[in-house]
């Protein structure tokens, strides 16, 4: 007996949540509609897809296995749906984004509220983070990462120009302690690190020296996944920093930061809005690409 087609469907949306009440939400139907057809699911497939406790649900093998084989193909299957639904092309509907914390230009209020004005039916549904995933997998519309994490297979439009990271500090740090004249001078200062998750280690810093990339251990007094504290940290004169110079700009334009080892900070690309190469791109995204490029 081959399953049906909507029990897939949902199986896909509980994988995605891993909640049958966040997958019930997203259809509109009760957590009970779900449980059933899950139920039925793994009852003509035999096997046990998902493991259920009072508080969470995770995938059993089989289920990460079909979850893997399905997940594309249920992508491609909605935003035909979408495309197809709006005969007009008028945007509308959700449009789901995972942006780096760092992406200043595309996070700035200005960009995102003129977007919003110009386009009244699209609900933005923004999550920042700086996890690196299958955004087509975890059910979004697109993504925006620097340009060298970008998967080659991915449509990738740029953001801003070139970008750059800079190592700064506050002026009374460095007038007390004064400024590294070379990265590995790094080890005899104070310094103030960013980790993206628990039990990751500490960002390296990155340079470059005669054309010559290398990237330096810093061993942080301080460390956080939160680039505001570390900016406040770093006025405060707890120490010398590392970040995309875009963040540090209105800080060191009113000189409460300022940079240090510039000979060594050389550009590179920035970031980019990126999503999965399709026949047809939704109007929704179609619009959020053509504001990009018009905007700024």
């Amino acid at each position: 007996m081959q399953p049906d087609l909507n029990a897939l469907a949902v199986f896909a949306l509980v994988a995605e949540e891993r909640s049958f009440r966040a997958a019930a939400d997203r259809m509109g139907v009760t957590r009970s509609a779900v449980s059933q057809t899950m139920k039925r699911l793994e009852e003509t497939l035999g096997i046990a897809l998902v493991q259920r406790t009072t508080r969470s649900v995770s995938l059993t093998e089989a289920g990460e296995s079909l979850y893997a084989e399905i997940a594309p193909a249920i992508a491609d299957m909605r935003a035909a749906i979408e495309t197809t639904g709006d005969l007009r092309g008028r945007p509308r509907g959700q449009l789901r984004l995972a942006v780096s914390s760092i992406a200043e230009r595309f996070l700035s209020g200005p960009f995102l509220a003129t977007f919003a004005e110009a386009n009244p039916e699209v609900q933005i549904d923004i999550t920042v983070t700086d996890e690196e995933f299958d955004i087509v997998a975890e059910g979004y519309d697109a993504g925006v990462r620097l340009g060298e994490v970008i998967e080659q297979d991915m449509i990738a439009v740029s953001v801003a120009g070139d970008e750059r990271q800079l190592a700064v500090c506050a002026p009374a740090y460095r007038d007390r302690f004064g400024a590294p004249s070379h990265p590995r001078e790094l080890a005899g200062h104070r310094c103030i690190g960013w980790r993206r998750a628990p039990k990751v280690a500490p960002y390296r810093w990155e340079f470059a020296e005669n054309g010559k990339e290398f990237s330096v251990a810093v061993a942080p007094e301080i460390t956080t996944n939160d680039m505001a504290l570390m900016i406040k940290l770093a006025i405060a004169g707890a120490g010398i920093t590392f970040g995309m110079e875009e963040s540090f700009r209105p800080w060191i334009d009113r000189g409460e930061l300022v940079p240090v080892l510039e000979d060594y900070c050389p550009r590179f690309a920035g970031f980019y809005l990126y999503y999965p190469s399709r026949r047809n791109v939704a109007p929704k995204l179609r619009a959020l690409v053509d504001h990009l490029q018009r905007f700024g």
